[in-house]
């Protein structure tokens, strides 16, 4: 018993002493939690880098900002694309359910959607049916043939040459523009190895004339539908102004590529700069206007400039002989390149040396000698200024013109000077007539060119013919000239008027003579 209870004595005892152990260390251990919790608190994991450089708060917070980054890489999503379930493949019978709920079964019939085999009444058929007509629209290139256009859209060779040959009855089959318009229709073939008839052909053979050929009964016939054309030329004038000519002429209403033809006249006759601000531009172009409301500008016909207090300008184009050129309103035509011919005739004598027909020995020829007869006039090769006109010794009446640069001319054995001294000369204007004054067996022109003051072979000048209108042609010139003169600037874009078509007009021949009559009496 004793044993007993000393040993329970013992285990109270023990149970005690721990009891009392942990009562002394509870306050310890709330102590140092406490102490390392206000430790945690306090400790500045984050602190501005910006401050105390090299210091352990400071290398504290570069590991905090390195730890952070690795976590931040570290946790960084994937941007990959995200594959969801693959969808399935609809099989043959799924398509065929699906399509009879769409639009695409009314293209086939409005069938159900299912596919339907074909039945004993369909029968397959021995080759495609043609079509009973054919309309088709072909183009005429430039240079290629009317008949092989035909020939190309269908038409059989023989009825192609048959159509070409009744066109050009009436009019030439290269009067035709490049691309024009052919309408053809074609009719059904009695076999496959046959071209198709032709029905009818259909075009505009020149602006004022349309052409139809139909088959009637069997054959083709022409028909013709004339067209009216009003072909009043085109007036353009206007004042130059301060923004030139090629913008006041644009603001007048003419066209690009006439203005550009218009100042390549007008600068080979003067300078485009002596133009003044105050002068007024005279263009006329021809021009056409059909009934059905089609329009066909043409080209440049005449050129001019009416200059205040001097003489003005004047240009026609004119075909002479096979050439076109412009012409000047005496008759004189342009001349084009450095210098013009100083007199129409040829070379009778060149540049060099030569035995001198009256002196009889061997002589310098300094220029040129055209034959000419007496009283011809000699115009200036180009612009310039009368330096010298007068008698010269041999030369016998001689004129000398400056032409800047230079370039100088003269002109020798004329029987009358028609120049100043000091007077400025255009290009083709008449300086004197030939004569055989001077050293001279006979009437002719001794033309010489110098190079600051030195004579040179004129042949190294390339001269352009000078034309001069005269007798039938220079009254149809000036004609002309006038008659395009008198159209009032603008007529041309009045409003045309078209002839109403009357359809009860008499076939017979005595039926119009009557109505002529009955007409002509009412009216008296």
């Amino acid at each position: 018993m004793l044993e007993g209870k000393d040993t329970h004595f013992a285990a109270a005892a023990g149970n005690g002493s721990v009891m009392l152990a942990d009562a002394m260390v509870a306050p310890l251990r709330q102590t140092t939690e406490a102490s390392w919790r206000e430790r945690l608190a306090q400790l500045d994991l984050v602190p501005d880098l910006g401050e105390n450089i090299g210091s352990v708060r400071w290398f504290r917070g570069l590991g905090t900002l390195t730890l952070l980054s690795v976590a931040a890489l570290a946790l960084l999503p994937d941007f990959g694309p995200i594959y969801g379930p693959q969808p399935s493949i609809a099989t043959e019978a799924e398509f065929e359910e699906a399509r009879a709920q769409m639009i695409m079964p009314i293209a086939y019939g409005s069938d159900s959607g299912k596919r339907m085999a074909a039945t004993d009444a369909v029968v397959a058929l021995a080759g495609s049916p043609e079509r009973p007509r054919i309309e088709l629209t072909a183009s005429l290139g430039r240079g290629d043939s009317f008949a092989r256009v035909l020939q190309r859209a269908g038409v059989g060779g023989n009825e192609a040459n048959d159509v070409a040959n009744m066109v050009s009855g009436v009019t030439s089959l290269s009067d035709i523009e490049p691309g024009t318009p052919i309408n053809i229709v074609l009719g059904k073939r009695s076999a496959q190895n046959q071209p198709r008839p032709l029905e009818s052909v259909a075009f505009r053979a020149r602006f004022d004339l349309n052409l139809a050929i139909n088959r009637e009964g069997g054959a083709l016939r022409l028909s013709r539908e004339p067209i009216m054309v009003d072909d009043t030329p085109l007036r353009i004038r206007g004042t130059v102004g301060s923004q030139g000519i090629y913008r006041s002429a644009r603001a007048a209403g003419a066209p690009a590529s006439a203005i550009q033809d218009y100042l390549k006249v007008i600068s080979g006759r003067m300078p485009l700069s002596a133009i003044r601000a105050t002068d007024e531009f005279d263009i006329i172009i021809a021009y056409k206007r059909a009934e059905t409301g089609e329009v066909k500008v043409g080209t440049l016909l005449y050129a001019g400039v009416d200059r205040d207090g001097k003489s003005p300008v004047q240009m026609l184009k004119w075909t002479n002989g096979d050439n076109s050129q412009w012409f000047e309103a005496s008759g004189v035509g342009e001349s084009k390149g450095a210098l013009s011919r100083p007199v129409n005739g040829a070379v009778t004598s060149g540049f060099g040396g030569r035995r001198h027909p009256i002196l009889g020995y061997m002589r310098m020829h300094s220029g040129l000698d055209f034959k000419a007869s007496y009283g011809q006039p000699i115009f200036a090769v180009t612009d310039g200024v009368v330096a010298y006109a007068g008698r010269k010794g041999g030369y016998g009446n001689f004129v000398q013109l400056n032409h800047g640069g230079g370039l100088a001319s003269g002109y020798g054995h004329m029987s009358r000077i028609a120049a100043r001294p000091g007077s400025r000369v255009r290009r083709g204007q008449i300086i004197g007539y030939v004569g055989s004054t001077g050293l001279s067996t006979g009437p002719h022109l001794h033309y010489e060119l110098y190079r600051n003051g030195r004579a040179v072979n004129p042949n190294s000048i390339k001269f352009t013919q000078r034309a001069q209108l005269g007798g039938s042609d220079l009254a149809r010139f000036k004609g002309t000239l006038q008659r395009l003169k008198s159209v009032k600037a603008g007529a041309a874009l009045a409003p045309l008027r078209t002839q109403p078509k009357s359809t009860d007009e008499p076939k017979r021949e005595i039926d119009r003579l009557t109505l002529q009559i009955d007409h002509s009496r009412t009216n008296g």
